[in-house]
């Protein structure tokens, strides 16, 4: 190049292909003295090819390869790669390089939210391998397929009633739902750290989100179904019914209020043996009736089902259900399970 000034062939340069090459091809006849605008002047005074589809463009006078960079690189002494690409910005009269987009914050949500509950139901894993699958077997609960809606979480913060500090616990985390599949809350029940019970804590179960007329659901709902209060209560009948759809409404108000399927002929109420259990029963089936659903109670023989699959065994249970069951969905559900 004139004036002495070359651009040095870097090792190995072209050995990558570019989409685009700015190739230069012949040095500026003259040079003015300042280091930025001898630079300026040798790539004004080149010529360079866009979009080149070869790799290997030479100096008209020395038949060395470069391209832009270089010469920038080589005319200003610069080392690092940013400052070259920024005097190469300016020179092409390009904008600044997009800055990194900062995280967007985190929002806040209601505590006890619906939102508090989705972020909750969000961060925990399916139960498959975990505490939870532990708790549930601990439990003669073994029916375990079809309860997506059952999720782990290793460390879910508990708040003590009386407002000590926060505690982290493992949690069975089950999701709430309404009756189009839109999550509206969340029940969590602490565990002990081995699975081998819930968690040695005043309140090991608490809900959050809108409750009222949802529930934790296995299983799609057809004509037929069982609802039932507390989570294990009715997994345990799906333990002796395992194809007939299912709900836990958490509590025996919730119970009582739960909204129907549009397509339920027949509801199978779970009812466990309390006068809180016996109320929702009978408000249970007075709406059921009024809504010309077909209502059966389901009783169990100790103080809930849970108690009677753990006591007798899962033969003994079935069988105590049996009569409790119409005909045809004694056989369409019993029958086929056993």
């Amino acid at each position: 190049m004139p004036g002495g000034e070359t651009v040095r062939k870097r090792r190995g340069h072209h050995d990558t292909s570019r989409a685009l090459t700015l190739c230069c091809v012949e040095a500026a006849d003259s040079l003015r003295d300042s280091a930025k605008s001898r630079a300026r002047n040798i790539i004004f005074g080149a010529t360079y090819s866009a979009l080149c589809s070869v790799q290997h463009k030479t100096d008209a006078a020395t038949g060395e390869h470069g391209d832009l960079l270089d010469v920038i690189r080589e005319s200003l002494g610069l080392v690092n790669f940013r400052d070259v690409a920024d005097e190469a910005r300016v020179f092409l009269a390009m904008p600044d390089a997009m800055p990194p987009r900062p995280a967007e914050p985190i929002t806040q949500v209601p505590i006890g939210s619906p939102e508090a509950a989705s972020r909750l139901v969000a961060m925990s894993k399916p139960i498959i391998g975990t505490l939870v699958e532990t708790y549930l077997r601990g439990r003669s609960i073994t029916t375990l397929y079809g309860t997506g809606s059952l999720r782990f979480h290793p460390r879910c913060y508990y708040r003590p009633d009386d407002h000590g500090p926060t505690e982290t616990w493992p949690a069975m985390i089950a999701a709430v739902t309404d009756l189009d599949g839109h999550l509206t809350g969340a029940h969590r029940t602490w565990l002990a750290l081995d699975g081998a019970g819930k968690a040695l804590v005043d309140t090991p179960r608490r809900a959050m989100g809108d409750l009222l007329g949802n529930a934790v659901r296995f299983g799609l709902p057809g004509s037929v179904m069982a609802a039932g209060e507390g989570i294990e209560t009715t997994l345990s009948l799906r333990c002796a019914l395992p194809d007939m759809a299912m709900a836990a409404a958490l509590s025996a108000a919730h119970l009582a209020a739960i909204l129907f399927p549009p397509n339920l002929r027949r509801l199978y109420v779970i009812r466990d043996n309390d006068p809180a259990g016996d109320g929702a029963r009978d408000s249970l089936l007075e709406r059921a009736t009024d809504a010309g659903i077909e209502a059966i109670v389901l009783s169990p023989e100790t103080e809930d089902f849970n108690e009677d699959l753990r006591h007798f065994g899962l033969a003994a249970f079935r069988a105590s259900i049996a009569d409790q069951l119409t005909r045809k969905d004694r056989i369409r559900y019993l029958t086929k399970a056993a």
